[in-house]
């Protein structure tokens, strides 16, 4: 899993991962840290994070995600602008088109 998201954000480890996780974070450091921790829970409905990635050219990022591993939960449908995946470990996230999206609120 952290192959997948190193890869999905484009994030590097911030130091050298321990047993049970690592912290990634931006390059640049100037987005959010995001700390993978091991757990023997799976994924459940009730998940307490829930990631939503922007993009103003959607369709090629999901194909992008999809390639790295991810599973296609929910696909576009007409009047939504978001689609719903999995990450390789079975965690829900969203790719939303963030066209139409000024900080985070539509536009």
């Amino acid at each position: 899993m952290i192959a997948f998201w190193q890869e999905a954000l484009h994030y590097v480890p911030r130091e050298p991962g321990e047993p049970d996780g690592i912290v990634l974070t931006a390059p640049d450091g100037r987005g959010p840290n995001l700390t993978l921790s091991a757990t023997a829970d799976g994924p459940s409905e009730e998940y307490r994070l829930h990631l939503d990635l922007y993009s103003s050219a959607p369709e090629q990022e999901v194909k992008r995600l999809l390639r790295l591993g991810a599973t296609l939960e929910r696909p576009a449908t007409p009047g939504q602008d978001f689609v719903t995946l999995r990450d390789p470990d079975g965690n829900l996230f969203d790719v939303i088109d963030k066209r139409g999206w000024a900080f985070g609120r539509r536009a």
